[in-house]
């Protein structure tokens, strides 16, 4: 796109430790660039920042307080679940992001997100085809469930799964310790929708048998809850206790889930959660053990005190490279993650077309889950290993991590009309 042109990024769904590392990568490899990218400004909330014209200057910010992004977990410009219509169906919203684009000079669009977020870039790069107004519109990849396709992984999930594997092992010694006379079987519950990689991360905490995690639950596996007694009382003869990790989306033979919510969230998806207490109260009604359970949660998303090093390497890394695909011409692509190595982990950058990555899940693949079904294989564990790696712990005050809080000055709104959302 020739000319000075201003980009508008944007997080969006559920957000995690690492995804504020990828707004610092796009907005300071922007400000590399003066000759091509004039201001970026970030929506407030996602694409809802877009259709109602409230835009944060990152301009205002300090380069020091833009560096502290990596150190603070959240999303620092606020996200959100709101779905785009089709084009077809509802032509307002993409002739609102024109009206907003074009008054505030906006050709460039850096979406920060996971599969959701994808269809709506995908749609926003489509803007010139259908509607005449030319976007260059790039996907920046984050999730902690890994789900997103065509990538090695998600940024976000190694830290995720870094914080789960390390309750897991801390959690382990502190049941065997108790299990002769108190609590015999403990029960996590993750978040991951229906893919089973939060869960198979916590199987990284132990490396035996007689090692906790003893069970794993993943959606990808139907839950029986004869066979899982059995193995939870087989457990406890032989080792005394039993620590599980269950899936949010784990779902019995006939494909219901074991629990959710009973609500939906903006993209038709099931909230989900309550699979620990419903595990909880099977075993303790069948087989009289007394039993905790705990839900990870948002703060399996939101520790940024034990962020993995390679995943905040990464985070960045895809949104500096989202800046520099959009200043080559590329659009309507994801920035994705190719692994080169295990051992040493070696990695790269590509790129993957959005139609191969919107709406469409990474489950985990059958080589990666025991054949039992209650483990991970030593595939499952090359691959899991190098992404919760180092150790970046963030500034500390008063004994309590400091995040960063960006001034997030609003710019004046151009068109002269509210849009309703």
């Amino acid at each position: 796109m020739p000319g000075v042109t201003n980009a508008f990024y944007a997080q969006s769904g559920g957000v995690t430790a690492v995804i504020n590392a990828s707004a610092a990568g796009v907005i300071e490899t922007a400000r590399q660039h003066p000759e091509r990218i004039g201001t970026v400004f970030a929506g407030h909330r996602g694409i809802l920042g877009a259709l109602t014209e409230d835009l944060i200057d990152t301009g205002q910010e300090s380069a020091a307080d833009i560096a502290a992004l990596k150190d603070t977990p959240g999303g620092a410009f606020g996200s959100c679940r709101y779905k785009l219509q089709e084009i077809a169906t509802d032509p307002s919203q993409y002739e609102r992001l024109i009206e907003v684009f074009r008054a505030h000079n906006i050709g460039y669009f850096f979406y920060n997100g996971g599969g959701d977020s994808a269809d709506t870039c995908l749609k926003v790069s489509q803007l010139g085809e259908s509607m005449g107004y030319p976007v260059q519109a790039i996907h920046i990849p984050k999730t902690i469930d890994n789900d997103l396709p065509n990538t090695d992984c998600s940024p976000g999930f190694g830290s995720a799964a870094k914080y789960v594997a390390t309750s897991v092992r801390e959690v382990g010694l502190d049941v065997e310790s108790m299990c002769s006379t108190s609590t015999k079987v403990f029960i996590l519950e993750v978040l991951g929708r229906h893919a089973g990689w939060t869960v198979a991360a916590g199987g990284l905490a132990g490396s035996s048998e007689a090692q906790p995690p003893h069970l794993l639950l993943f959606p990808e596996i139907r839950f029986e809850a004869e066979p899982f007694l059995v193995r939870v009382r087989d457990c406890v003869a032989t080792y005394g206790y039993c620590v599980i990790v269950a899936s949010e989306g784990l779902r019995r033979s006939n494909g219901d889930y074991v629990a959710d919510a009973d609500s939906h969230d903006a993209f038709g998806h099931q909230q989900l959660g309550g699979v620990a207490a419903t595990l909880a109260t099977l075993i303790r009604t069948q087989l009289g053990f007394k039993v905790h359970h705990a839900l990870a949660d948002y703060m399996m998303r939101a520790a940024r005190h034990l962020a993995s090093a390679i995943d905040l390497d990464q985070a960045y890394a895809v949104g500096k490279a989202a800046v520099d695909y959009a200043l080559a011409g590329r659009s309507g692509i994801m920035v994705s993650i190719q692994r080169m190595a295990d051992d040493p982990y070696e990695w790269t950058l590509g790129e993957a077309e959005l139609t191969g990555v919107a709406n469409i899940e990474k489950t985990m693949p059958a080589s990666y889950i025991s054949d039992d079904g209650y483990h991970i294989t030593d595939a499952c564990r090359r691959y899991l290993q190098p992404l919760i790696q180092g150790e970046r712990t963030p500034p500390f005050v008063n004994g309590l991590p400091r995040p960063v809080r960006l001034k997030k000055i609003r710019v004046d709104k151009k068109t002269g009309r509210d849009f309703p959302v």
